[in-house]
């Protein structure tokens, strides 16, 4: 039962360097674990026939087809992101009025009119702040972080306005 594992994971060994990109063929002996090629079994003259047998087959096997980037047509609409948010840039504003801390529910209306609720965290400011300048960074998923100090936790925060 040993010997077909082994035999089994040198197969497999052999088909993940196929499907690989055309690489000179590497022996046996210095693709498996000296010990596990001993449960094998395998006599040298056995292990010399299969490198033969399997550097020939990798001869024969032409490379893959290396796929090229889709060009989107003009006037084409573009497809969604992969990770929506994550396209999106920072954006950079200063909320209007006094800025004591954030809990849930609070919302932040910035200079150049968009308007941010807390969904998550919680927070009180030392000092209570006039006008600071924030910064509202995208995350994965579509999800936005409101950060007034990089030294402070950010809120989880949706735009809604």
């Amino acid at each position: 039962m040993r010997r077909w594992q082994a035999v089994a994971g040198v197969g497999m060994l052999w088909l993940a360097g196929a499907a690989a990109a055309q690489v000179p063929y590497v022996a046996i002996e210095q693709r498996v674990d000296p010990q596990a090629l001993a449960q094998v079994g395998l006599t040298p003259a056995q292990l010399q026939a299969l490198n033969r047998l399997l550097r020939e087959a990798d001869a024969r096997t032409p490379a893959p087809p290396v796929a090229a980037a889709p060009v989107a047509a003009p006037g084409a609409p573009t497809p969604a992101p992969m990770f929506p948010g994550l396209d999106d840039g920072p954006i950079k504003a200063r909320v209007t009025g006094q800025v004591d801390g954030w809990a849930p529910g609070t919302v932040f209306t910035l200079d150049n009119g968009q308007q941010w609720q807390v969904l998550k965290g919680e927070m009180t400011l030392k000092a209570s702040r006039s006008n600071p300048e924030i910064v509202v960074v995208p995350g994965i998923a579509g999800r936005w972080f409101l950060q007034v100090d990089e030294d402070l936790p950010k809120a989880r925060v949706f735009r809604i306005r």
